[in-house]
């Protein structure tokens, strides 16, 4: 089920897919989904919500896995993933492809008020504080305080926000 308020901006060239299992996809109020970003049903039944006044920039691929949760207000560089799943690989007698999917780690949980950098990943698993900065080209797994930076990888905390 996709639900994208009227205020809310897609550009024609994002590419929301529809799931075949009726995964709830929402797009909050005034949120802008720019050219070239890809919301795609795979790894889980998992909702994705998207908050009010977000912007997702260009080349951002969230997979709808065990579940995405933003927050209003949050920015997302270009070329971010998102990737609330886990491929299972612990069967060396099957493919990986084979094997489908680990248990959940809880999904992703981002909120209020948190700016993504450019190529953030951000991992099944991840929940990121209110007013968090990610520095562009983190990996993030677990959680980050509020209104912290943090960069590298894995995500580490540098210091508060505003200080």
């Amino acid at each position: 089920m996709l639900k994208i308020d009227p205020t809310a901006t897609v550009s024609p060239l994002a590419d929301i897919e529809r799931s075949v299992r009726g995964t709830l996809i929402e797009i909050g109020a005034r949120t802008l989904v720019d050219s070239f970003v890809k919301i795609k049903p795979a790894g889980g039944s998992g909702e994705v919500i998207i908050g009010a006044d977000c912007a997702l920039n260009s080349g951002t691929v969230i997979y709808t896995g065990n579940g995405v949760r933003i927050g209003d207000a949050v920015l997302i560089a270009a070329n971010c993933t998102l990737a609330p799943t886990n491929h299972a690989f612990g069967d060396t007698t099957r493919r990986i492809r084979d094997q489908g999917f680990q248990p959940s780690r809880g999904g992703i949980v981002i909120e209020d008020d948190v700016w993504l950098g450019a190529g953030v990943v951000v991992l099944d698993g991840a929940h990121i504080g209110k007013g968090c900065v990610i520095a562009a080209g983190s990996v993030v797994r677990g959680t980050l305080e509020p209104y912290s930076i943090y960069a590298g990888v894995p995500a580490k905390r540098i210091g508060p926000r505003g200080a």
